[in-house]
C-alpha cells in the first residue's frame, strides 16, 4: 500500500520558497554565494477540536499562514539580501506592526472602500444600481476584482517581483512532482504544471466572489459608513467560506464542474506565476524534502550546497 500523501502548502519568497508540511515549516533561500540556506522549525499543532471545525479552521489557518509568511520573508529578505539587510537593520515588533496596520489600511483602500464609492456614484448613471441590491453588490464585486487584476498586473512588471513569482512556479511545480507520487528531481518537477488549484491567488479571487453573496447581507439602503464597515466586519466569515471552498476546489480538481468553477483563479496565475530556471526548482526540491524528512531519518544525506541555519 503506497503511503498517504501528506498536504504540503507553500509560499515563494525572496530568492527561495517556504514549504510547510503537517508538522514541519521550512524556507529555503539561495544567497549570493549560491549556497541554499535552510531554516527548518516544528509546527504546534492545536488540539483544540472546536478550532479544527469548518469555517473557524480556515480562519486559524490564514492566521497561522500570516505569522509564518512573515517569518519567512524577514528569513529570506536577510539571506538573500544581507548587505542591505545589515544597513537597514532588523526591523522592530514596532516598525513591523506598523507596516502591517498600514498595509491592511491601504488594503480596505483600494478593494473596500474605492469599490463601494465607485459604485455608490454609478447609481447617478444606472439606476437599477439603486433600485436592486444584487446587482449593486455585482457591480461592487466586479470592480474590486478589477482593481485586484490591475493590482497584479502593475506588480508583476517589477524586476524583484518577477523573480518571486518565478519562485512561485517552482513551488507549484514541486509540490505537483511530490501530489503525483514522482521523484523529487529537477528533471520531474520541471515536466509539472505551474498552476496549482490551492495556490493563494486562487484563494484571493474565490474571497472576492463569496463577498458578492455574503455583502447581499446588508440592507441596501444603509448609510455608506455602515455597508463600509459592514464590509470589514463580515471578511472574516469570508475567509473561513472560502478557505473551505478552496480545500473542495483541491479535492476534487479532476471534477468537471469544479474544472470550470476553478479556471478564473488558474488563469490568473498566468500573472502570478512564471516558469522557473532550474536553479529555482533546485531550490524548492531542497525545501519540500527538507518539509517531509522525518528528523530522525537516518538515511538522509545532505546537499552539499546547503547550510542550515538556526
Amino acid at each position: 500500500m503506497s503511503e498517504k500523501k501528506k498536504n504540503i502548502g507553500g509560499q515563494a519568497v525572496i530568492e527561495g520558497v517556504m514549504m510547510r508540511a503537517p508538522n514541519k515549516f521550512v524556507i529555503a533561500v539561495r544567497q549570493p554565494n549560491g549556497i541554499i540556506a535552510v531554516k527548518r522549525d516544528d509546527i504546534k499543532l492545536d488540539s483544540n477540536k472546536i478550532l479544527k471545525k469548518p469555517i473557524l479552521r480556515g480562519l486559524i489557518g490564514l492566521y497561522d499562514a500570516l505569522v509564518l509568511g512573515i517569518k519567512a520573508l524577514n528569513f529570506s529578505a536577510e539571506k538573500a539580501m544581507p548587505d542591505e539587510f545589515e544597513k537597514e537593520g532588523q526591523s522592530s515588533k514596532l516598525e513591523t506592526f506598523f507596516s502591517m496596520g498600514l498595509g491592511l489600511l491601504l488594503g480596505i483602500l483600494l478593494f473596500l472602500y474605492l469599490p463601494l464609492q465607485l459604485t455608490e456614484l454609478s447609481k447617478k448613471l444606472f439606476p437599477i444600481v439603486e433600485h436592486s441590491f444584487l446587482v449593486f453588490n455585482f457591480v461592487d464585486g466586479v470592480i474590486r476584482i478589477i482593481f485586484f487584476v490591475l493590482y497584479l498586473l502593475i506588480i508583476s512588471q517589477m524586476k524583484d517581483i518577477k523573480r518571486v513569482f518565478s519562485y512561485h512556479g517552482a513551488e507549484h511545480k514541486c509540490i505537483f512532482t511530490y501530489e503525483q507520487g514522482q521523484e523529487l528531481t529537477i528533471e520531474n518537477a520541471r515536466k509539472m504544471s505551474r498552476f496549482h488549484p490551492r495556490c493563494g491567488t486562487s484563494f484571493l479571487l474565490i474571497v472576492l466572489i463569496v463577498s458578492i453573496f455574503v455583502f447581499s447581507l446588508i440592507p441596501k439602503d444603509s448609510h455608506f459608513l455602515i455597508k463600509l464597515s459592514s464590509r470589514i466586519i463580515f471578511m472574516p466569515l469570508i475567509a473561513g467560506i472560502s478557505y473551505e471552498i478552496l480545500k473542495l476546489s483541491g479535492r476534487y480538481a479532476d471534477n468537471f464542474i469544479v474544472k470550470i468553477l476553478i479556471a478564473p483563479g488558474l488563469w490568473l496565475q498566468h500573472i502570478t506565476t512564471r516558469e522557473p530556471d532550474d536553479s529555482m526548482l533546485e531550490v524548492a526540491i531542497v525545501s519540500i524534502k527538507e518539509a517531509l524528512r522525518k528528523d530522525d531519518d537516518e538515511t538522509y544525506q545532505k546537499p552539499e550546497n546547503v547550510e542550515y541555519c538556526n
